[in-house]
């Protein structure tokens, strides 16, 4: 079948990987040496500062979790054409959980291999921002929000100009998850600092849930969709 109806692109399954996603960059910067998880871009920044500066033990500290990320798109879609066309089980599904077994693995790792800990959430957030990138079949990010919010605004300004309201709810849909991932940030802030390295458990309970709510498909996506 084709992605209506898929119970990957559904608002829940949305909601709770925007949780996770805010929730993993929140947990990497408070309490894994001020790495982002998701926000690559920004580590990227801070590894040129720092390699420029001549500080190349912390421009290396940003350097392995953006190349990490690069393979963790990489391993995504290797599941993707591994089990896209698999009537036993849908290939996001193998990744949901994947990403919840190494985010458990991930909260025992202690502060001396920081590193470590970050390279592999990033590997994670790859994996989710790869796979799951459609809510109701409109283009979506669950790890990051700058797209999200050029999208939300964009359709709020058409709205301004049409009032079709279906651009409207679609607006405040999009402005509506990039609150639910500032939540999961909160969270994620604030369990680090009580939690500590455990903290990361809640979100692999989280992408545990979604490989449970994908069960509820009626159906599998098509040829490797």
């Amino acid at each position: 079948m084709g992605s209506k109806g898929q119970m990957s692109e559904s608002a829940a399954v949305v909601a709770v990987l925007c949780i996770s996603g805010g929730f993993q960059d929140a947990y990497t910067f408070n309490c894994r040496d001020g790495v982002f998880a998701n926000a690559q871009t920004g580590n990227m920044v801070l590894m040129g500062q720092n390699f420029a500066m001549g500080n190349w033990q912390l421009g290396v500290r940003y350097l392995l979790p953006v190349l990490a990320f690069a393979v963790g798109i990489y391993a995504a879609e290797k599941i993707r054409r591994g089990f896209g066309q698999s009537r036993r089980i849908h290939w996001r599904q193998v990744v949901a959980l994947s990403e919840a077994f190494l985010l458990f693995g991930v909260g025992f790792l202690p502060q001396e291999t920081n590193m470590l800990a970050n390279m592999l959430v990033s590997f994670v957030c790859a994996m989710q921002v790869q796979s799951f990138r459609k809510l109701n079949g409109n283009s979506y990010a669950t790890t990051m929000c700058i797209g999200n919010l050029r999208t939300a605004t964009e359709l709020w300004c058409s709205y301004r100009s049409t009032r079709d309201r279906g651009l409207r709810q679609k607006s405040l849909l999009y402005y509506g998850f990039i609150g639910i991932f500032i939540v999961g940030a909160a969270f994620g802030g604030v369990l680090a600092g009580i939690c500590r390295e455990r903290a990361i458990w809640i979100s692999s309970l989280l992408l545990f849930a979604v490989f449970l709510m994908m069960f509820r498909e009626k159906g599998l996506e098509g040829n490797l969709r």
